[in-house]
């Protein structure tokens, strides 16, 4: 991972999806879920459903660079 990538650690709720974890302490899944599954070995394993307590390395995806297109020069 780069330098600039961010994550924390955080505890699953009970009953709660990877998804719905990054979305209750990112507000977003958009790369965030993917870079998460890269940042945890092993996670992917676990039941579409986390154990409650399931510590997980939430990392915070980088913002995609957008480029700006101008119709006229």
């Amino acid at each position: 991972m780069t330098s600039n990538t961010q994550s924390v650690t955080v505890r699953a709720h009970q009953h709660e999806t990877l998804d719905a974890l990054a979305w209750r302490q990112l507000g977003a899944t958009a790369g965030h879920v993917e870079a998460t599954l890269a940042a945890n070995p092993g996670l992917a394993k676990l039941a579409a459903e986390l154990p409650e307590g399931q510590a997980v390395r939430l990392v915070k995806a980088p913002e995609p660079v957008r480029q700006t297109v101008y119709l006229w020069d």
